[in-house]
């Protein structure tokens, strides 16, 4: 277990006001974040839907240093109507109360991510097997409705593929500052990103959506990453600088960075996050039969604030 004692306070880290702010902060975060990858990748969870003090501690410590939890629900159900209620249940003693109103979830707020022909889900990458390159979840949200928080478990494993790739957007502020720093200040530009807008085929228009890839929450002072390595569909702003910055970083997230966590999804699975930078492999190739393959997600606009 990690020791909740070492755990990096946050509260003021990206007010970096004098030259020796940032070096420290950087130099604390890679040491700490060091030290829980030699941890247990997955943490054992005896029932997520009634969580110890023990338990709840260490999930607050792993996401106050690298902002994702991977869990093991040694309890876990087979049942998809049983595991969304205890999803629930997880993230309400998480403090995650606030769940996104997403038009394919559920009256408790959950999404059912599976392979599906269905009207309004067909065509949608997250309902096939195709594989889904680095994003943070709703980066074509407006700035009222952003996702800072996430659950994604497994209750059915795909027969083969389906991996999970992770990354603390803290550290791809520290991998690109430390190239250039100006890569911050043209990732943080107001107008760094735009989304335009999509017609979701349900009577709805997602509007334009036009915001900055990192960004301060003025309510928590944490940072904040909206991001997609998409290619179709986004326009960046148009300078040099910013196409650098884009191009580094989806160099960054093709390497074999250390800090690049990958996990096989299995039974039972799931990863908590502060809405980390993470992807998908493809799975289940047999296209003459459908995947068994099911992952329920809940998303917050809230994030794992801990004690």
């Amino acid at each position: 277990m990690v020791n909740k004692n070492n755990a990096i306070s946050n509260k003021n880290s990206w007010d970096f006001s004098s030259a020796a702010d940032y070096p420290s902060w950087r130099t604390e975060k890679l040491r700490q974040a060091s030290e829980l990858a030699k941890e247990t990748l997955i943490l054992p969870i005896e029932d997520i839907a009634n969580l110890n003090s023990e338990e709840r501690d260490e999930i607050y410590n792993r996401c106050e240093i690298s902002n994702a939890v991977l869990y093991r629900d040694m309890a876990h159900e087979v049942a998809p109507e049983l595991i969304s209620s205890r999803l629930r249940q997880f993230a309400n003693s998480l403090g995650l109360r606030i769940a996104e109103k997403h038009r394919s979830a559920g009256n408790d707020g959950i999404v059912s991510l599976q392979e599906s022909e269905s009207a309004g889900k067909k065509g949608y990458i997250p309902y096939s097997k195709r594989p889904i390159n680095w994003h943070t979840d709703g980066y074509y949200n407006g700035p009222d409705q952003k996702i800072r928080a996430m659950v994604l478990h497994c209750t059915r494993a795909a027969e083969k593929g389906g991996k999970n790739q992770l990354l603390d957007p803290e550290i791809a502020y520290i991998r690109l500052h430390d190239a250039n720093p100006e890569y911050i200040t043209a990732l943080s530009h107001p107008q760094a990103m735009t989304i335009p807008e999509n017609d979701e085929g349900n009577g709805k228009i997602r509007p334009v959506s036009i915001g900055p890839v990192f960004a301060i929450d003025p309510q928590t002072g944490k940072l904040e990453m909206r991001y997609t390595a998409r290619t179709r569909s986004i326009a960046w702003r148009e300078d040099a600088i910013t196409a650098e910055a884009v191009a580094f970083l989806t160099e960054l997230l093709a390497s074999d960075d250390p800090f690049i966590q990958t996990i096989q999804m299995q039974s039972g699975i799931g990863v908590l996050c502060n809405n980390s930078l993470h992807n998908r492999t493809g799975f289940d190739a047999d296209m003459t039969k459908p995947s068994e393959r099911l992952m329920m997600r809940v998303r917050f606009h809230n994030r794992v604030q801990g004690r």
